[in-house]
């Protein structure tokens, strides 16, 4: 195998972005350093582009075009799509954990008691009035069904199922136009593919 020792560097490289990516997670939501303040979409967009974008969406892709005998220096652009899928297949998750049906989504989600620097309460953050940002600070990353309750209503009141939308909507057709963009009919219909996937998915 020609592509042998780039593929193992390439797995090398994304093992290390993946550990990366968690350790921000974990930093992030460490009991003893528990700070709303901290959490901003910057942080959210670095903490999913390492952790999940780069095994879940850029990797597969990856390997398939060293193996087809390509040269990923020249794919910087579908690597920049596949890292973008990657984060709005994250958002994805993170309105779903609050959102969905539990048992279609097949687990009970559990991000506000875990603290999690989800794509909801970044955008809450950017929302709140002074006293709806009390109301997060006081109920957020507790594990009491009242609590919960608190942060969910917070996130009606705020619209936040819109907000998720909208931004749906605009990253459909965001990476839409970037992969029609690629000059290669065979990538487009390899990116087409994984966007038809988990467009508008409900699990």
């Amino acid at each position: 195998m020609p592509y042998y020792v780039d593929l193992v560097d390439l797995f090398n490289e994304v093992e290390f972005q993946t550990a990366s990516g968690q350790m921000i997670d974990l930093i992030t939501t460490f009991d003893g350093e528990k700070d709303l303040s901290k959490y901003s979409l910057q942080i959210h967009r670095r903490i999913v582009q390492y952790k999940t974008s780069y095994y879940s969406f850029y990797l597969p892709v990856a390997c398939a075009l060293f193996m087809a005998g390509e040269n990923l220096e020249t794919h910087t652009d579908v690597k920049n799509v596949l890292v973008d899928m990657g984060i709005y297949f994250q958002v994805q998750d993170d309105y779903l954990d609050c959102y969905a049906d539990p048992e279609t989504l097949g687990k009970i989600g559990t991000d506000i008691e875990d603290f999690k620097c989800s794509w909801l309460v970044v955008k809450a953050l950017e929302r709140c009035s002074e006293e709806q940002t009390k109301i997060l600070y006081e109920n957020y990353g507790k594990s009491e069904p009242s609590n919960i309750a608190k942060v969910k209503a917070l996130y009606k009141e705020l619209d936040l199922e819109a907000a998720f939308m909208e931004y749906e909507k605009e990253s459909y057709e965001k990476l839409t136009k970037l992969i029609e963009a690629h000059q290669s009919k065979a990538i487009q219909a390899v990116l087409k593919s994984f966007l038809a996937k988990i467009y508008k998915r409900q699990k």
